[in-house]
């Protein structure tokens, strides 16, 4: 890859998807519901358990996102 392809790929891709993990980890009641909350009547309850998961999994894309990344770039 060229340099402007690298540099069209992190603009388009990678920097869209770094937003997303890191408001699902600070947001993850709010990202659970974006795009649902249409099917309920009243706010849903999420259970702790459910927001642990979604935080430890938008931690670990994020960590597994770097790395990829990081072997692609060298």
């Amino acid at each position: 890859m060229d340099v402007a392809e690298t540099i069209l790929f992190f603009i388009l891709v990678v920097i869209p998807l770094y937003a997303t993990l890191i408001w699902t980890y600070f947001y993850p009641e709010e990202s659970m519901l974006w795009g649902k909350r249409w099917l309920y009547k009243e706010e849903p309850e999420i259970s702790e358990d459910a927001i642990r998961y979604t935080k430890t999994a938008s931690l670990v894309s994020l960590v597994v996102l770097t790395i990829l990344l990081f072997f692609i770039v060298l």
